[in-house]
């Protein structure tokens, strides 16, 4: 991604001044020797501000900054250096700020600093509390890159990024040659983009003997890193705060009622402090919500205000930190009760958390290579998450962890590490990203976990299908561009096709509402048929994808034509729409829009609404999911998936269901295996279209089923001819085709 100034978040292009003590009139010579008594900061050459020194005794009291001199000295003589500590220790904002001093002791030579989060929220707090401590300003000494959106310039020393933003960087830039200091932090949550940045930066580390990686984890991971990195020199971080553990064997069976009466036992209580609530999904969370709201309106008005606030695990939420203003009304007249099914790690507690009730149970998503979706299923967590729920327990006095499962649920029923998710996704973007790198040598990887077999098998056949990979099995000419859009390799390839069928600006639209999150809200209890009528006025008769479009171009007119962006969120909130999802929609088109222009690929004037464009659109999703095809074997609205038996019916917003015309044939985005078995996001196609535009070997690789015997009937009806006229067709337009489409390497 090209590094460019972009607005951020309290960033500033202004000097910062000096104390009002040193006046002007003094005169020139007074006012040089004030300056020479204040400290200058080495970062910017500015004096520090009197809140720089407020928040350095805060970060002295970190437990981390105890080891701050045996981490300086480490890092002086070796390469890799790991951090064990807890949540509460203060790793993650202390450890970059370390790092950057190093460099800059030695003048950038080898470039500046980067340090990884899993989570979006979380890298750019983080970014936002380590500007503030540095006493820098955001988006120039210290800036962040999250998908979509890149608050960093040339001149940024500290850099937090989430860890796919740093795997995509090595494919401009194999060797992460701008970097002196690679900070992998949150090691522990295993994510696909975490475990590999571990394997190939074992190569770049041999290929740069002058770069430093640092490690932080948890202690629970601490051995299996050791044995994975050798040798290395360990800063383990003691932080031991007092916490009291409850555990209440028999409330997991009726785990909502247990909830509700401790969270109001809590409350009846003389103890301070807000609660944090570990449930098992977002249907949990919207349940508790409901539930606790309701019961809450009955409380006795001197108790206080209890105020619900619901993150969903989507969302990925962080708990803020609050301000003086907000702590002080917390104490006085709120009580916080937080909802949210994350694993615990992204959660960033404040120091006014003083209750956490555990469910110990998650609802997990697992991909089924076998039958390309995935499956939600409820399994303990780890004994690694149950003690990262604890450290979210305020570290400045005591807090009580009530935990609604025996002790020996937890040692017996519960692994001791959270498994890693390379084992249990689909594998098909990260093959296609290491399939990338290995143009540049770095595809063999020595991976902590070894991915399945099967997942890696049938996320090299889908590749193939796709057409990313050659004959001989390397990228190809197709995979290559594919790989430059930031997106699942079925949407870049629709994209791609769109190219082809003169919809780009339709399709760029489609992937752009599809990636952003959901951009229908949540409506409050009661509102329910006042959403549903307002939502019906952007229903699009010819699928769901076409209703997300209708979404867009009414918000975009509605943006172009309203005096502030207070009249833009009223309309969102009036239609019961997400106004952040459809800002983050609008970022991301105009990210796809930068990408189709850098890489010159053919863009038409939009259509959106002719016949002929419809057609197209259908067309250019089908070249990228013809994969996700399911039929009505009934006519009632129960679709039977064509690559295997599972059936589903389509989800209660899409607009099929509002109006109860039910297609036969549909192109879906989403499937998961589970209560609900919902497609979402689904559109009519017909199996003429289907015969036309899927591979041949994909069709012949289908399982035996009376769907596909009508598909066998649809293509020995299809003319010869056509089918000729076709083939010969997209033979003229690949040789002009492969020659452009080279040029991005």
């Amino acid at each position: 991604m090209e590094e460019e100034e972009v607005e951020c978040p309290n960033s500033s292009s202004e000097k910062r001044y000096f104390p009002d003590s040193l006046d002007s009139s003094e005169g020139d010579e007074a006012g040089t020797v004030a300056c020479e008594d204040l400290e200058l900061n080495p970062f910017d050459g500015l004096p520090y501000s009197s809140r720089y020194y407020k928040l350095l005794k805060e970060r002295e009291d970190l437990p981390i900054w105890k080891e701050k001199y045996s981490f300086m000295e480490n890092l002086l003589q070796s390469q890799i250096v790991i951090v064990s500590g807890d949540a509460k220790c203060g790793k993650s904002s202390q450890v970059p700020q370390w790092c950057a001093e190093y460099c800059l002791s030695i003048r950038y030579q080898h470039g500046g600093v980067v340090c990884t989060q899993v989570h979006k929220q979380t890298v750019v707090q983080l970014a936002l509390r380590v500007a503030d401590e540095m006493d820098v300003n955001i988006g120039h000494e210290v800036g962040y890159m999250i998908p979509f959106e890149n608050c960093c310039t040339s001149e940024t020393i500290l850099r937090y990024c989430t860890d796919d933003m740093l795997q995509r960087e090595m494919m401009s830039s194999p060797f992460l040659g701008s970097y002196g200091v690679i900070i992998l932090d949150d090691i522990h949550e295993r994510s696909i983009a975490t475990d590999v940045l571990l394997g190939l930066l074992k190569d770049v580390l041999l290929a740069r003997p002058e770069l430093k990686l640092i490690i932080n984890s948890s202690p629970h991971l601490i051995s299996k890193l050791s044995s994975y990195y050798g040798n290395v020199p360990l800063i383990e971080v003691k932080n031991k705060h007092p916490v009291e553990v409850v555990y209440l064997s028999g409330a997991q069976k009726e785990s909502f009622e247990s909830i509700l009466r401790l969270i109001f036992e809590i409350h009846h209580s003389t103890e301070k402090g807000d609660i944090v609530v570990f449930l098992a999904c977002e249907q949990d969370i919207e349940k508790a919500y409901e539930s606790i709201c309701q019961e809450g309106s009955n409380l006795n008005p001197d108790l206080g205000e209890l105020v619900v606030v619901p993150l969903y695990p989507k969302e990925k939420c962080a708990l803020f930190k609050p301000n003086d203003e907000t702590e002080k009304r917390c104490q006085v007249y709120q009580r916080r009760v937080v909802l949210t099914a994350s694993p615990g790690e992204s959660l960033i507690g404040s120091n006014t958390v003083k209750f956490v009730i555990d469910v110990g149970v998650e609802r997990r998503k697992v991909y089924n290579p076998r039958i390309r979706a995935n499956s939600l299923v409820m399994q303990p967590i780890s004994q690694s998450q149950a003690e990262i729920r604890k450290q979210i327990l305020g570290s400045s006095s005591s807090g009580k962890l009530f935990c609604l499962y025996s002790e020996e649920f937890a040692s017996e029923d519960m692994r001791p590490l959270k498994p890693a998710e390379m084992q249990e996704a689909n594998l098909t973007s990260m093959v296609l990203f290491m399939k990338r790198i290995d143009i540049a040598g770095l595809g063999h990887c020595d991976f902590m976990n070894r991915p399945a077999p099967e997942s890696l098998m049938q996320a090299l056949e889908d590749l193939d299908y796709l057409a990313a990979l050659d004959n001989d099995g390397n990228l190809s000419e197709f995979g290559i561009i594919m790989s430059e859009f930031p997106l699942d390799p079925q949407l870049s390839k629709s994209i791609l096709a769109s190219c082809e069928f003169d919809c780009v600006d339709e399709m760029l639209t489609i992937a752009a509402m599809v990636t952003a999150p959901n951009c229908f809200s949540h409506p409050p209890r009661g509102a329910e048929e006042a959403a549903s009528s307002c939502w019906k006025t952007f229903l699009h008769p010819e699928g769901d994808h076409f209703t997300l479009t209708n979404i867009y171009k009414a918000y975009q007119d509605m943006a172009l034509n309203s005096s502030s962006e207070h009249c833009v969120e009223k309309w969102c909130h009036d239609h019961f729409l997400n106004c952040s999802a459809l800002r983050m929609a609008d970022v991301i088109r105009a990210e796809l829009l930068e990408i189709i222009k850098r890489i010159e690929l053919p863009y038409t004037e939009p259509a959106f609404g002719s016949k002929e464009n419809t057609v197209n659109i259908r067309k250019a999703l089908l070249s990228g999911y013809f994969m996700q095809i399911a039929r009505d074997v009934d006519g009632s609205g129960n679709y039977l998936m064509l690559t295997h038996k599972q059936v589903a019916q389509l989800h209660p917003l899409s607009c099929y269901s509002v109006t109860k015309k039910m297609p036969e044939w549909v192109l879906f985005h989403k499937f998961s295996i589970s209560d609900n078995n919902y497609i979402r996001i689904a559109s009519e196609i017909s199996p003429e279209l289907f015969m036309q535009l899927a591979p041949q070997y994909y069709f012949s690789n289908l399982p035996p089923s009376e769907s596909k015997d009508i598909l066998q009937q649809v293509m020995d009806h299809l003319s010869p001819i056509s089918t000729m006229k076709k083939e010969q067709k997209m033979c003229e337009k690949c040789p002009e085709t492969t020659e452009q489409r080279c040029t991005i390497q």
